[in-house]
């Protein structure tokens, strides 16, 4: 699988995990020249905290647009050290 915005790959793993509809990547399949620490964050009752990369492509920005746990909670272990993406990031077949 691939995770691409603005024509360029974010992310590439054959290794996924599929929660609620999204493919979280292994941490170290991303590119990190395209990762910006975000301050957002955000609570999901069962995952726990989720914090956020904003991402940027040839100087475009999109805000908090991949998301991970750092510490999921139990129910949701098999996250843990991985990252998913959204707004506008598709993620396709490699």
């Amino acid at each position: 699988m691939r995770a691409v915005w603005n024509g360029v790959t974010i992310a590439e793993s054959n290794d996924i995990v599929t929660v609620e509809g999204n493919a979280y990547f292994p941490r170290d399949a991303l590119r990190n020249a395209y990762l910006r620490e975000s301050d957002t964050q955000s609570v999901c009752p069962w995952k726990g905290t989720a914090r956020y990369y904003t991402l940027v492509v040839d100087q475009r920005e999109n805000q908090d647009a991949a998301w991970y746990y750092p510490e999921p909670k139990e129910a949701a272990r098999e996250i843990r050290g991985r990252v998913a993406f959204w707004r506008g990031v598709q993620v396709q077949p490699d």
